[in-house]
C-alpha cells in the first residue's frame, strides 16, 4: 500500500496509524497526528480503492451503503499490511493507535470489529457502523475516542450511539465527543482527541 512512515522521537510512544477520508492521501492527517502526539512514530496509509479518481479504503454501493464483501477483503488487506509494516519498521504491533476520518474511520472501525489485537486504541472521527450481524472480538483494554457531529448529514447521532454501544459491549472503553457541527473535522474536535490521547497514553 502507498504509505508514509516517519520515525518518532520516543520509541515507547504508541505508533499512530493514519487513515484519510474519501479523496484524501497519506499526507492529509500528518498535521493532525503531530497535534495528537508529536513524539510518536507515524504510519500513514493511502486507500487502495479509487472512486471517480478519489482514493478510498473500500468500495461503496451508494453514499452510506458499503460494499460489505469488499470491506471485509480490504480489512484483511490492511491488517496484513500492518503486520508486514510492524516487521519492516520494527514497530511494537501491540502499541498501535489508529487515527481515522470518515472513510478512514470506517476501515479502522472494521479492523476493531475483526481483530482483537489490531489496535491498542483508536481515534475515530465521524465513523459509521462498519458492518452488522457479526460477533466482535474481545476488546477489553482497547481505548476508543469517537468524534461526532450532532448535525452530521452522513452519520446520524443514532448510528454514532449504536457504534459506541457495539464497541462498549465488546469490552472497549469508549469516549464519545459531540460537536455542534456536521461532517467536517473541527479544531475543537481535534483538541479533544489530543487531550484524550494524552490522558490515555501520555508519558507516565
Amino acid at each position: 500500500m502507498h504509505h508514509i512512515f516517519e520515525q518518532g522521537t520516543r520509541r515507547d510512544a504508541p505508533t499512530l496509524v493514519l487513515f484519510h477520508g474519501t479523496g484524501g492521501t497519506e499526507r492529509d492527517l500528518i498535521p493532525l497526528a503531530r497535534r495528537i502526539s508529536p513524539e510518536s512514530s507515524v504510519l500513514s496509509l493511502r486507500g487502495n480503492v479509487l472512486e471517480n479518481g478519489m482514493p478510498r479504503f473500500f468500495k461503496r454501493l451508494a453514499e452510506g451503503v458499503f460494499d460489505i464483501e469488499d470491506l471485509i477483503f480490504r480489512t484483511q488487506e490492511v491488517k496484513a499490511f500492518l503486520d508486514q509494516s510492524s516487521r519492516q519498521y520494527e514497530l511494537d504491533s501491540s502499541n498501535l493507535v489508529a487515527v481515522g476520518y470518515s472513510n478512514g474511520a470506517n476501515i479502522a472501525g472494521s479492523l476493531l470489529f475483526h481483530y482483537a489485537d489490531a489496535f491498542k486504541g483508536a481515534i475515530l472521527h465521524h465513523p459509521m457502523v462498519p458492518l452488522r450481524d457479526i460477533t466482535l472480538p474481545a476488546l477489553a483494554g482497547t481505548q476508543v475516542f469517537i468524534g461526532a457531529g450532532s448535525n452530521d448529514p452522513l452519520c446520524s447521532p443514532g448510528e454514532t450511539e449504536e457504534l459506541e454501544q457495539l464497541l462498549s459491549g465488546a469490552g472497549a472503553s469508549v469516549t464519545l465527543h459531540w460537536e455542534r457541527a456536521g461532517h467536517q473535522l473541527t479544531a475543537s474536535e481535534v483538541d479533544a482527541a489530543a487531550a484524550w490521547f494524552k490522558e490515555k497514553f501520555g508519558q507516565q
